[in-house]
């Protein structure tokens, strides 16, 4: 493949402005300055060089991202900053996706790619992949929420009840929910 076209799906650029890159001699392949943005390269195993930092070729990207509260998990923001500018510009310029999202103010582990299979895969409702969560409550829970849980709890904007495959306590305030 073009080194042109390398550096832009990995997150660069525009090819236009890709081939620039190349052409201010700002990128290196095994050691060697390239020149010609239409000098092509196998892909397996590719390891370049932009603006002196090391990068390796992915043909998809798929990362974890602790997300801080106080963050939004949209390229659109309202009220908080997007979880998408923790990320480096070449990330989000690959167009990384979350797979499934968090609440503004929830912390967590989050899977983001720019493989829509993959985030379709483990999105979707439908391949039922469990999701688990450490629940945080406001008051000490009680039997009756426990049982309200596993049975079904109608959401505002859901048809039928979310049940939860499993409710486990860990203390007066601390749940693990498996839904």
């Amino acid at each position: 493949m073009q080194i042109a076209r390398i550096l832009q799906s990995q997150g660069f650029g525009s090819r236009r402005e890709c081939r620039s890159l190349v052409r201010a001699g700002r990128v290196t392949v095994n050691g060697n300055a390239v020149d010609d943005p239409f000098l092509e390269f196998p892909l397996d195993g590719l390891v370049f060089t932009v603006d002196d930092e090391d990068w390796e070729y992915r043909e998809k990207a798929c990362l974890m991202l602790y997300k801080p509260g106080a963050h939004e998990c949209t390229h659109k923001p309202h009220f908080y900053p997007s979880i998408y500018t923790l990320l480096p510009p070449e990330l989000t310029a690959r167009g990384v996706q979350s797979v499934g999202r968090l609440d503004q103010d929830t912390t967590g582990l989050l899977l983001l790619s720019d493989d829509g299979q993959f985030i379709h895969t483990w999105s979707s409702g439908k391949k039922r992949i469990p999701k688990r969560y450490r629940v945080t409550l406001k008051h000490p829970h009680t039997p009756e929420l426990i049982r309200q849980l596993l049975e079904g709890v109608l959401l505002h904007d859901e048809a039928e009840p979310v049940r939860a495959a499993d409710c486990t306590p860990i203390d007066a305030l601390t749940l693990w929910l498996t839904i």
